[in-house]
């Protein structure tokens, strides 16, 4: 089994990345925060990887950070969830909220979630809600709270990579700790803290 891969970005998209690894090119299954994460064409990359087998395919699934390599292997557990499922999960949500969302039992945040209807969402918490204690603190330096995660995210999704996106709003969070509390001065101030 391949759990780590170490190479040249080939090329990339949303979805897939196909990394040069010793002149043999590894087609894998990414989600959106690991694309946001990639360096250009031609960088070196490593990502965890998990390999799924089946009788006609084996496919490679990439993650950049480990934790999100773990959530999508508690997702597999979970009967009526498969990789794309569960790459499509982990592209709608940020790892950190997806864990605090199933932990609290908060059906709503989950079917706001592509390819996640109410059955399936009570599945999950059925399922994952007393088997996420390793995930579920948040990595030192990680943005705190639900308002951080949404402003993290939405400044991925306005293409600023995850790391400098996560610094400024860790950097607004030491200097004003109440503008956690609101959306839009959080998302402001780290776009200011950005430029």
């Amino acid at each position: 089994m391949i759990a780590h891969l170490r190479g040249t970005v080939f090329s990339k998209h949303p979805d897939r990345v196909i990394v040069d690894a010793g002149g043999v090119g590894y087609d894998v299954a990414i989600s959106i925060p690991t694309f946001t994460s990639l360096p250009a064409e031609g960088s070196t990359v490593a990502l965890h990887i998990y390999t799924h087998v089946r009788e006609e395919a084996i496919s490679l699934f990439g993650f950049s950070e480990i934790n999100e390599k773990r959530l999508f292997e508690k997702l597999l557990a979970v009967s009526g969830i498969g990789p794309k499922l569960a790459l499509t999960v982990l592209s709608g949500i940020v790892p950190e909220r997806l864990v605090a969302a199933i932990r609290s039992q908060d059906h709503a945040t989950l079917t706001r979630i592509p390819g996640i209807g109410k059955k399936t969402a009570e599945r999950v918490v059925l399922e994952l809600k007393d088997k996420l204690d390793e995930l579920a603190t948040a990595p030192a330096g990680s943005t705190a709270g639900a308002v951080g995660e949404d402003v993290l995210s939405a400044m991925v999704n306005l293409g600023y990579a995850r790391p400098a996106a996560q610094k400024a709003i860790e950097t607004v969070m030491e200097r004003d700790g109440d503008a956690v509390r609101d959306f839009e001065t959080l998302f402001r101030a780290a776009m200011s803290a950005m430029r």
